[in-house]
This record gives C-alpha cells, sequence and structure tokens, in this order.
C-alpha cells in the first residue's frame, strides 16, 4: 500500500506541475490585458516544446539504445553531465533566441517574462504533470490491489514486466517529501526558466544578441551540470539538501535578477542589466 502522506505530496506536486502554470497564465494575462502576453506564453511554451520535445529528446532517446553511448555515460559521467547539460542549454537557449526575435516588434518586459512563465510551465506540466498523473494511476491499482493483475497479464503477453515491478517498489518505498520536493523543485526551475528568457529578451531588444545568448547559455549549463553531477555522485538524503540548497539560491539570485532587468528595462538603461 502507498501511504495517505504519499498521496497527497504527489497531489500536491501534480497541482504544482500541471494547475499552477495556467493559473499564472490566465492571472499574468487578465492582469497584462492589451500587452501580448497571450501569444508571448505560448511562444514561450512552443520554443520549449519545438527544441527539447520535438528535437532533443528524442536524440536522447535514440542514443541511449547505444550500448556505447550507455557505457560512455557510465564510466565518464562528469564527461556525460557536462555534455547533457549543455546540449539542453544550447537547445532551449535557441528556442528562446527565436522567440525574442519573433517578439522583436513588440519586445517588452511584461512580453519576456510571460515568454519565460510559458517555457518554464509548458515543461512543468509535459515533463512533471504527465508523470504524476501516471503516478496517481499507479497509487490508485497499487492501493486497490489491482496492480499485481496488471503485471500479471502483462507478462502473460511475454512483456517485461521488471519496469512495472520497479514503478511499484519506488511508489511504496520512497519517503513522501521526496514527491512533495518534486514540486518545490519544479517552482525554483520556473523562476529560473523566467529569468533565462527575461535575459535573452532584454539584450535582444537592445541590439545584444550574442551576449544574451552566451549568458543564458552558460547560466543554464552550469545549473544543469551542477544539479545532474551532484546528483551523481552523492546519494541519499545529503544529495537532496545540496541540490535542493543550490536551486533555492539559484531561484533568490534570479529573483533579483528580474528585479534589476525590470529596473534596466523601465529606465531605458542602455549598459549593463545585472
Amino acid at each position: 500500500m502507498v501511504g495517505t502522506s504519499t498521496i497527497i505530496a504527489a497531489c500536491i506536486t501534480l497541482f504544482v506541475a500541471l494547475v499552477l502554470p495556467l493559473i499564472i497564465y490566465i492571472v499574468y494575462g487578465v492582469k497584462n490585458k492589451g500587452k501580448g502576453v497571450w501569444t508571448a506564453w505560448l511562444l514561450g511554451a512552443a520554443g520549449f516544446f519545438v527544441f527539447q520535445i520535438i528535437i532533443r529528446v528524442p536524440i536522447l532517446n535514440v542514443l541511449s539504445l547505444s550500448e556505447g553511448f550507455v557505457s560512455f555515460a557510465t564510466e565518464h559521467y562528469i564527461v556525460y553531465c557536462l555534455l547533457l547539460a549543455f546540449t539542453a542549454a544550447l537547445f532551449e537557449v535557441a528556442g528562446r533566441y527565436i522567440v525574442a526575435k519573433l517578439m522583436r516588434a513588440n519586445l517588452t518586459y511584461e512580453r519576456g517574462i510571460a515568454a519565460g512563465l510559458g517555457h518554464g510551465g509548458i515543461e512543468a506540466m509535459m515533463l512533471i504533470g504527465m508523470t504524476y498523473i501516471n503516478n496517481l494511476v499507479y497509487i490508485a491499482l497499487i492501493n486497490s490491489g489491482s496492480f499485481d493483475t496488471v503485471v500479471e497479464q502483462t507478462a502473460a503477453l511475454g512483456v517485461d514486466t521488471s519496469s512495472l515491478v520497479s514503478v511499484k517498489e519506488a511508489l511504496i518505498g520512497t519517503e513522501s517529501y521526496v514527491f512533495l520536493l518534486a514540486g518545490y523543485e519544479r517552482i525554483l526551475t520556473m523562476i529560473l526558466h523566467v529569468v533565462l528568457s527575461l535575459l535573452v529578451c532584454y539584450f535582444v531588444s537592445r541590439g545584444k544578441d550574442w551576449q544574451g545568448i552566451v549568458t543564458c547559455l552558460v547560466c543554464h549549463w552550469l545549473v544543469d551540470f551542477v544539479s545532474a553531477a551532484v546528483s551523481g555522485i552523492v546519494s541519499g538524503t545529503v544529495a537532496y539538501v545540496i541540490i535542493y540548497i543550490f536551486l533555492t539560491i539559484v531561484a533568490v539570485v534570479s529573483v533579483l535578477g528580474i528585479r534589476s532587468i525590470k529596473r534596466s528595462w523601465k529606465n531605458g538603461i542602455k549598459g549593463e542589466c545585472c
């Protein structure tokens, strides 16, 4: 049986990842009516969807089928993390840049924020929201006693059921706070996405495209690398403590960065924003 605390934690994370981005979209859109933020959110979401879901993820899925790639990732984990983080940063900054250029004729602070909310929101909805819908379906099957029947029926078809068994063990054995942390991580990550998209939009609006691209690329690369490297090197509670302290600090810095960009944008400062 999956405990009540785990179910509650999973529901909270599902709300944060799937419902909260839509609430923010609606509230921000209504608050900034007539400023083009509705379309900016959709463009930001499309930038992530096309470059990550349509292009990068399928490439990684194909590579993961190669024994050589898997061996390289295992034997050279740090280098693998560096490359994985770099590709994530590269593909996403490409999406952010194209979105900024599409909005170039009417590129405002409000639209830059909206693009970041769309980028981070659709990522949360697709990667975490969909996962937690599956988790809650599995939990319902486990607690109703139907999960084992599904496993037996799957095995009867000659399909490997090891992944299903692993899912059951994880859902039963994982502490509830881990599921809750996933929601907290999404909030921190969405804040980071906002400042990264805003950075690109700000520099594009100032005609400093490459400065925005490089700044965003490096920041995204470092954050992704540190998170991935720590999770692979350190295990257990210590890893969670390190990663979430790091991500919280990143989110705080991101908020300060957003405020700094806002001042520069609103005041029409042509120099550095941060």
